[in-house]
């Protein structure tokens, strides 16, 4: 980047960034590093404007900077550096085959095509998980689209589509159309207490298996790092 990109960029504004496994989808038990971006374009992130949301059952924290190695970076070399140190090494080298996801709220607000690539030189494979209403950078390794609402996609093709499942507005069946190597359901839990968590989730998971089984097109997917209490 030149001295005026650097100086045009707008500062990354990072809820939390933790090193864990992925839990869910075509990916499931790979160790990454998950750096979640702050604000979203469908939900404001406060409880008062969760019923005129687009998406009103997001369970995630989405506000600040204030998470687990949360906080503002000002350039690509900033936030790679603070995102580096989260990797397992031996002798100063980054161990396995290192792996960013980019998540939120919704990622697509802040991350550029010269932050991808520049992770890209730092050594890590990149991937996006993003509701898929915005443009993405083109040179993103790993795309996991998440349908939401009644939000029109911009997106048309990615690796793996994950459908947070049953949506009234956001039926499986309006997706025969886009691409993907891997199609998901994923039961939707309550964004309220535990129990009726627990309540509403077994109830949803019952209706996405018999979908699954139905339509053998669509695979279920579990919240497996919720169930297993980890990040």
């Amino acid at each position: 980047m030149t001295k005026q990109q650097i100086a045009a960029q707008k500062p990354f504004k990072v809820k939390e960034a933790f090193y864990s496994l992925q839990g869910e989808g075509a990916r499931f038990g790979r160790a990454a590093v998950f750096c979640r971006f702050s604000k979203c374009n469908l939900w404001n992130g406060k409880e008062s404007g969760r019923s005129s949301a687009t998406c009103q059952f997001c369970d995630t924290d989405i506000l600040g900077t204030d998470g687990q190695n949360g906080g503002t970076f000002q350039s690509n070399a900033c936030l790679i550096k603070h995102l580096n140190a989260l990797w397992p090494t031996q002798e100063g080298a980054l161990l396995g085959n290192p792996y960013i996801i980019f998540t939120g709220g919704e990622p697509a607000l802040q991350l550029t095509e010269s932050l991808v690539t520049d992770c890209q030189k730092a050594g890590f494979e990149v991937a996006i998980e993003t509701n898929g209403t915005l443009p993405i950078p083109s040179n993103i390794d790993w795309v996991c689209v998440s349908p939401k609402g009644t939000s029109q996609l911009a997106l048309s093709r990615a690796n793996e589509l994950k459908l947070v499942f049953p949506q009234e507005n956001c039926s499986p069946a309006q997706f025969h159309k886009f691409q993907a190597e891997h199609f998901f359901l994923s039961p939707m839990a309550s964004p309220q207490i535990d129990t009726e968590k627990d309540i509403i989730r077994e109830a949803h998971t019952q209706q996405a298996m018999k979908y699954c089984l139905d339509n053998p097109k669509w695979r279920l997917t579990l919240q497996t790092h919720k169930l297993l209490g980890i990040d």
